[in-house]
């Protein structure tokens, strides 16, 4: 079986089984994983030391109530006019051991919506959906997985639905996670609408975070898409409208806002990025 090479071990996330199970363990030691019933969830991708410990918060409560045969992975840097992409066959190496791609379900997926195929080979590095991997690995470990790039655009909405009505068709327990960071702010992302001062920061957390927030605990796929446009506050804002409609499809009507924090938390400097963790249940 042809595997995708783990591209970001050893810089965004810890290379070897055992330091990816003690960091994640940390992780987990540090954080209060909340009660209920949830099946999706929006998850950031810095690397770990910025975001893991959000990252993990999310799927350690997902895996409370969940026991998937497959998750589903929405990311990638994606422009509107982009196709969707998926990883039609083979797996990903993670540090903790292989996931597999669940090609059958592929198959029946790509029946319903346009994507572009790629195999271990062509399927883009991507930082999004790999810097979540060995937290699936480590929560879900009998799971299969299917990575899909979904660009910010009314084709987000389409695939979340589709994506959810063609697990149940094949009786498949599915969790969703839909990876994205919000604000990238200072020079180095060419953003900085409020200048480089210390009101950029605030600016960034009570106005812009604020407002993609907003758009995701309304759990409304149009104002995500708008949000991400407009105000440049989700930088995968299509995976993260294929999440909520996917969590509408299976009958999520309870969003919870976990986390937020922000890369100046951890390194503080002129530019900065926002991070969260949403679940999504019943």
């Amino acid at each position: 079986m042809m595997r995708k090479k783990a591209q970001f071990a050893g810089s965004w996330y810890p290379s070897g089984a055992r330091e990816c199970q003690r960091e994640i363990e940390a992780f987990v030691q540090c954080e209060t994983v909340p009660e209920g019933d949830f099946q999706c969830g929006i998850v950031p991708h810095a690397g770990w030391f910025f975001s893991g410990g959000i990252a993990c918060r999310v799927m350690a409560t997902l895996a409370k109530s969940n026991r998937p045969d497959l998750v589903l992975v929405f990311g990638m840097h994606m422009h509107g006019h982009d196709s969707p992409r998926i990883l039609a066959r083979g797996g990903w190496e993670t540090p903790l051991g292989s996931l597999d791609v669940h090609e059958s379900y592929v198959r029946e997926l790509s029946k319903k919506v346009a994507f572009e195929q790629d195999t271990p080979h062509t399927f883009p590095g991507d930082n999004t959906i790999e810097v979540q991997l060995p937290l699936i690995k480590y929560f879900f470990p009998n799971a299969t997985m299917v990575p899909v790039g979904v660009p910010p655009s009314p084709v987000a909405q389409q695939l979340g639905r589709a994506a959810v009505a063609v697990a149940a068709d094949m009786g498949l327990d599915t969790v969703v996670l839909g990876s994205t960071d919000l604000t990238h702010y200072g020079e180095n992302f060419g953003f900085t609408p409020v200048g480089t001062g210390p009101e950029s920061l605030e600016w960034m957390e009570k106005e812009n975070d604020a407002k993609a927030l907003d758009a995701i605990l309304s759990m409304d796929g149009d104002k995500i898409l708008y949000q991400g446009e407009k105000h440049r506050n989700m930088c995968c804002a299509g995976a993260v409208a294929a999440t909520v409609a996917a969590a509408t499809a299976m009958g999520a009507v309870k969003p919870m806002r976990l986390d937020y924090a922000t890369s100046y938390d951890k390194s503080p400097g002129t530019d900065f990025v926002g991070y969260t963790g949403v679940l999504f249940g019943q």
